[in-house]
This record gives structure tokens, sequence and C-alpha cells, in this order.
């Protein structure tokens, strides 16, 4: 999961090198943050998160064959 959010993610932004994802393993989930430079925040977004959502779905289309459910989060 870690490594499909940091392929997206760096074909979305302007500085590939700044994306950080962290990945959290709980006991039925898996929490993933993505961490972009600043001036970047906004192409990880989107207009009204529309690419964060559809971000989410790949991910949660991902996840159903190991039965987990997967959290990204972007912060700063």
């Amino acid at each position: 999961m870690k490594k499909l959010v940091e392929i997206i993610a760096k074909a979305l932004v302007d500085h590939p090198d700044a994306v950080v994802v962290n990945e959290i393993d709980k006991e039925q989930s898996i929490v993933l943050e993505l961490k972009v430079a600043d001036e970047d925040m906004g192409k990880v977004i989107g207009k009204q998160g529309r690419i964060a959502k559809a971000i989410r779905t790949v991910l949660k289309a991902a996840a159903t064959k190991d039965d987990k459910r997967v959290v990204l989060e972007i912060v700063q």
C-alpha cells in the first residue's frame, strides 16, 4: 500500500523527492500518512478533494484482497 501511494503521489507533484509516506499498522486497518511539499498540496488534494478521493478509492480496492481497511491522511 505504501509503495502504491508513493508512486501515485510522485506522478502528481512537481517535487517528487519531497514525497514521504508513513505506514502505521493497526489490528484491522492501515493508516497511511502522506506528506508533500507545501506548494504541491493542492495537486494532491485537487479541486474539492477529487484527487484525494480517487487515491482513497484505489487504496480501498487494493485493500479488499487483504481484508484490511486503509485510511489515507494527507498531512503538512
